[in-house]
């Protein structure tokens, strides 16, 4: 059985829904630990952090990914069952097939071939697994990343193995991600009953035109990197459940995905200006998911396009689309971040599949990014 495959069946077996890993990483050491490579666990609360490093000279390369998935959903709406790998019509099905547990076997299987051609290559190979991506990531990589940086243990590049590609594979990389900012907002009125309007103050109506302010304001233009940033409301509610009562507080959550022109302390004053505008009572909260940055070096993006262009005949799109990723905690050490990976059509939905000749293809150029990088 092709190699990629066979690990990515044993850890789609694995039952890893965010934080548990279910032991996916372990299979990993026992892969790499006979080639040399140091495991080390950087394990904070309920999250397991793997750290496998070979050699200890600059540079370093490292591959990142993640051991986690998301909840499978309602399982008897699966073809077959979702933590029972299954291949159908070329495609393998299972929760983690895509996101990212296919990426992952494709980059042991290319560091297992790379030594075994190139056991005395210049620099050092390391991989880092999380398994608190598809979580609060409070306890993943931006913990590993401190304690790296703590005893200076400095990344070159790294290669992110998400599932960037969208209409066939390598046909985009990911070589920035705008950054997340989340408001829960708390508007406060009055309740009573709705007819008599002068005894009341409906948070909903009172709301109503600062949100419409919002929706319509015009953040920034974007760049050449970027598209423009947005804003959007994901949950709002009030009321008690009667219609003949005005409800006395509306909550909203809403987030902007925003591009290099603007900083989180902009947003947040925008958003209050308009806020204040209208005469709102309220109460907001922000969250900071991760900060946009995108990667203006050119060593690794040239080693990636090159070995897509050997590989599969075609360099890949340069993005910065969709949502965040492990990779916002690396670039700001100074590394320059790349993502590829397998298509990302299937992701987090019912029937999860990755397409199973581009398992042995992602290996090769995963390998081939490493000869470039690695070898004179």
């Amino acid at each position: 059985m092709n190699p990629v495959l066979k690990l990515t069946e044993d850890l789609v077996r694995r039952r890893s829904i965010t934080p548990n890993d279910a032991g996916c990483m372990d299979l990993i050491v026992e892969h790499l630990q006979p080639l040399g490579f140091q495991a080390e666990w950087l394990n904070f609360g309920e999250t397991r952090n793997l750290w496998l490093r070979r050699g200890r000279q600059a540079p370093l390369f490292v591959f990142l990914g993640h051991t986690d998935v998301v909840p499978p959903g309602p399982e008897d709406r699966w073809t077959s069952l979702p933590f029972e790998p299954a291949i159908r019509d070329g495609k393998l099905y299972g929760r983690g097939a895509a996101d990212m547990k296919s990426g992952v076997a494709a980059m042991a299987i290319a560091m297992e071939r790379f030594v075994a051609l190139h056991p005395d290559h210049p620099g050092s190979l390391a991989l880092l697994l999380t398994s608190d991506e598809e979580g609060d990531a409070t306890d993943g990589v931006v913990r590993v990343v401190d304690a790296l940086q703590a005893r200076h243990e400095s990344i070159d590049w790294c290669l992110v193995g998400e599932p960037s590609s969208c209409a066939t594979l390598g046909d985009v990389i990911r070589v920035g991600r705008r950054g997340s900012l989340s408001g829960r907002l708390k508007v406060f009125g009055v309740q009573g009953h709705v007819a008599y309007p002068d005894r009341v103050k409906n948070p909903i109506l009172k709301f109503a035109p600062a949100l419409d302010a919002l929706a319509k304001e015009v953040w920034d233009q974007g760049n050449a990197f970027f598209p423009p940033t947005s804003f959007q409301v994901s949950n709002i509610h009030a009321g008690t459940g009667a219609e003949n009562v005005a409800p006395g507080e509306l909550g909203v959550l809403f987030n902007l995905r925003y591009s290099t022109e603007l900083d989180e302390e902009i947003i947040k004053r925008r958003v209050i200006q308009i806020l204040d505008q209208y005469g709102l009572d309220y109460e907001l909260h922000w969250h900071s998911s991760g900060k946009p940055f995108l990667t203006r070096g050119t060593t690794l993006i040239g080693a990636v396009q090159a070995a897509l262009t050997e590989i599969l005949g075609a360099p890949a799109k340069p993005d910065t689309g969709g949502g965040t990723s492990d990779g916002r905690f690396i670039a700001p050490t100074g590394a320059e971040v790349v993502e590829l990976g397998p298509l990302n059509a299937s992701i987090h939905k019912i029937d999860e599949h990755v397409r199973v000749d581009d398992l042995e293809k992602l290996a090769g150029v995963y390998q081939k990014t490493l000869e470039k990088l690695l070898i004179p």
